[in-house]
């Protein structure tokens, strides 16, 4: 959505999330993050994640980060919504992959 090298860790935001599995967990998650940039124009630079539970169905974060300032960010592709299709979740590995809406 941005050049993430141009934004700076000058706030915080506390950020959690559930889900009933690890797959609903990621969308969940994600989904907050991207509130937190629709409602707050926040974004984020670092995440520090906890995830809850084993397998993880909540997960607790601080995110650091800025508010967007078009003098210094990049507006790119808006992201509209974080989708189930096609996810993929690897606990084992600690990768995934969604496909969000643009």
């Amino acid at each position: 959505m941005t050049d993430l090298r141009k934004v700076r860790r000058t706030e915080e935001r506390a950020v959690s999330a559930s889900g009933e599995d690890p797959t609903g967990l990621v969308v969940a998650f994600l989904t907050e993050l991207l509130n937190l940039e629709q409602t707050e124009q926040f974004i984020g630079r670092e995440i520090e994640a906890r995830p809850v539970g084993n397998p993880p169905t909540a997960i607790v974060a601080s995110v650091s980060g800025e508010r967007f300032d078009p003098e210094r960010h990049t507006s790119r592709t808006e992201v509209k919504a974080v989708t189930f299709h096609h996810l993929v979740f690897d606990t084992a590995h600690g990768r995934a992959r969604v496909i969000v809406d643009i």
